[in-house]
């Protein structure tokens, strides 16, 4: 098992970040989804390290098998997690590709770090740019949405995440998208996220503004989002976040639900490749190689 270590800027606490990293060429850096962790990536790998990429993906703190401390589910501290991890394995001319709640990851790195090592960003199914409805952000989700998930989440974790699962893949009595074993196999991965970083993240995502962060990104953007998505309505979230980014290219994948990675992924994966691919400096470092 290989770690990312690095030492919190608010606590001291050492923390160790579990990640893999396959292939040669351009980095490509794979960001994870709440509640889940970096095995949700599973079906991207062959086909983005067979088309020539190297793939990086990495378990945020206190999901999969990176360590899980009481604080920091903050997306400064966030960040500066998906900081080491692109310093530490000195990634240059790398695409970010955020999925969900990694979205915002993505926006803030660039913000607060620039572009010196990040040359393009995927977001995928993004909670960006803000979701939560307030005064200056009428059109957003009702915190009563996000009370009601905390206070379940609470009350039995194991009970709201079938039923979450559910709704990530928009199952229902008479459209079953994914496999009951499948189901059951990406709710064991929300499991082994602590019950404190799966409350402290969905209040994270629920309630940071990326506003700033998306009017600041000046490298070349690729959103694609379903227009079936339960999870993150299109509607409050890459519709506004195309607007923002004017020469980002927006897809949107008809019937698609917030879980396209399995759902759509022979899509989803061409995009991903054609996208990741395109104006790949040649830069002279070794290339690294893992295996599963």
């Amino acid at each position: 098992m290989k770690y990312i270590t690095r030492n919190d800027s608010n606590t001291g606490e050492e923390i160790q970040l579990s990640y893999k990293d396959y292939g040669k060429g351009r980095p490509v850096v794979l960001i994870h989804g709440w509640p889940l962790s970096k095995d949700m990536w599973e079906y991207q790998l062959d086909d983005l390290v067979n088309a020539g990429l190297r793939v990086i993906k990495y378990d945020r703190r206190g999901f999969g098998k990176s360590s899980k401390p009481w604080d920091g589910y903050d997306y400064d501290t966030l960040t500066e997690d998906l900081n080491a991890v692109i310093e530490q394995l000195d990634l240059r001319d790398a695409v970010l590709v955020g999925f969900s709640m990694g979205g915002g990851e993505a926006v803030r790195y660039l913000n607060r770090y620039g572009n010196s090592r990040v040359s393009r960003l995927v977001l995928v199914s993004a909670v960006t740019p803000y979701l939560l409805k307030t005064a200056d952000n009428p059109d957003g989700v009702d915190e009563s949405v996000f009370a009601d998930m905390l206070t379940k989440m609470k009350d039995d974790r194991m009970a709201f995440l079938e039923d979450f699962g559910k709704k990530f893949f928009s199952v229902s009595l008479v459209n079953h998208p994914v496999s009951s074993a499948l189901l059951q196999y990406y709710h064991m991965l929300a499991a082994v996220a602590s019950p404190r970083s799966t409350q402290q993240c969905a209040m994270a995502f629920a309630q940071t503004d990326f506003r700033s962060d998306v009017e600041a990104i000046s490298v070349p953007t690729l959103i694609i989002h379903g227009d079936d998505d339960k999870t993150v309505p299109i509607e409050v979230s890459s519709e506004r976040t195309a607007r923002m980014i004017p020469e980002s290219q927006f897809i949107v994948y008809s019937g698609a639900p917030h879980g396209l990675f399995y759902t759509h992924r022979t899509r989803l994966n061409q995009d991903l490749v054609d996208f990741c691919s395109a104006g790949a400096k040649k830069i002279a470092t070794p290339a690294q190689r893992s295996h599963y």
